[in-house]
């Protein structure tokens, strides 16, 4: 039961359908291998011993069925599950629980040996919080109920729920861990493009204002140098000095536009946090506009709300983000490790120097949804 770090993006929510690249995705191969021997293995030798007992060969057939059944479910569960909501991770967990049901009503007691793998697939999809220890340990109970129930003694009836429970929690780990390479590799390639987009956007804004404006102020001056020539040729002269001066200030503007810094606003950066919350998995709760922010304040809140984002992404292991805006203050709450999980690194330390250059202020601490808390107030 192996499975890779490969960077797969998710499908959003108008894409529900497009369940075959989920299924194609490079770690779902290296899943199907693993998962492939496990069910071979296991299910060849509860099919044997069904072939060679007085069981009717309809049942049979029917167990067979049930059992190929059970184990294409488990397979493509975890892979159809990555990077989607926890309420179709649930229904997905469901099918394969009721797939189980029906082999549990055709093998009886027996098919308690197959819970182990509906506990590797449940870890295997990545629920967020506790749900996996929950649905692992649940399996883990049941399965020990049903042992008791059939008569078997404490010491036989524990063996089957503790590979059930050791198994399930060590591929709970795993599939986390996956799970988060998965999110911050994808985020960090959304906030690259996202990056990119948005410095291609600058230079072809801003030269075409340098450029359009320096090139008509030289084309106006060099049209006046070429009529001054013949009647005043001090005159061209100078006009001809302030050409080469034009030209050299656009170049160095030139210059500055390709290697100067990118301009942030606010109204931009709300776009883009909510991109970048959706590819790490978080929840973004956002205002869809940013018409009360002053303009004396919209670049002040896009570095905030820029930096506080990527925090959340990078630390926080939050599930939902909250960007509250007012004309005077922008405030970023998550529901994730709190203060403990925040960088205290430069990145703080650049925002608070921003906000004392604009007069605001900024609060760090604790946040009523559980995370952490950034706050400037201008």
């Amino acid at each position: 039961m192996s499975c890779s770090n490969e960077t797969w993006t998710a499908p959003g929510p108008d894409a529900g359908t497009d369940w075959r690249s989920a299924l194609a995705q490079p770690r779902a191969r290296r899943w199907y291998i693993g998962a492939g021997v496990s069910a071979l293995l296991w299910g060849t030798g509860a099919w044997t011993a069904r072939m060679v007992d007085d069981t009717p060969v309809l049942l049979k057939l029917a167990i067979g069925a049930n059992m190929v059944a059970l184990f294409v479910v488990y397979a493509a569960l975890p892979p159809l599950s990555w990077g989607r909501t926890l309420k179709f991770k649930l229904a997905a967990f469901g099918v394969l629980l009721a797939v189980d049901l029906l082999l549990f009503l055709t093998l009886g007691p027996e098919s308690s040996w197959t819970w182990t793998f509906v506990a590797v697939a449940a870890a295997m999809q990545a629920y967020p919080g506790r749900t996996g220890y929950y649905l692992i340990a649940g399996l883990s109970a049941s399965a020990l109920l049903l042992q008791l129930a059939a008569g078997e003694a404490w010491e036989q009836a524990l063996v089957q729920p503790a590979i059930i429970l050791s198994g399930g929690l060590m591929m709970h780990a795993f599939g986390r861990q996956t799970e988060t390479v998965r999110q911050l590799r994808s985020a960090q390639n959304e906030l690259a493009a996202l990056a990119v987009a948005e410095e291609r956007n600058r230079v072809a804004r801003d030269m075409h204002d340098i450029l359009g404006h320096s090139l008509t102020v030289i084309a106006v001056k060099a049209e006046l140098a070429g009529r001054l020539i013949a009647i005043a040729p001090e005159k061209a002269a100078v006009e001809v000095a302030q050409l080469e001066d034009l030209a050299r200030g656009a170049l160095a503007d030139v210059r500055a536009t390709v290697s100067g810094h990118r301009g942030v606003n606010i109204s931009s950066e709300l776009a883009s946090a909510r991109s970048a919350l959706e590819a790490a998995g978080i929840e973004p709760q956002l205002p869809g506009a940013a018409d009360e922010v002053p303009a004396k304040s919209r670049e002040l809140f896009g570095w905030v709300l820029r930096e506080a984002v990527t925090n959340v992404v990078r630390h926080s292991g939050a599930d939902r983000c909250t960007v509250t805006l007012s004309g005077s203050a922008i405030q970023i709450d998550d529901d994730g490790r709190g203060p403990a999980g925040a960088s205290a690194g430069g990145g703080l330390r650049g925002l608070r120097e921003r906000a004392a250059a604009h007069g605001a202020t900024v609060s760090l601490g604790p946040s009523p949804m559980g995370g952490f808390r950034v706050r400037v107030s201008a």
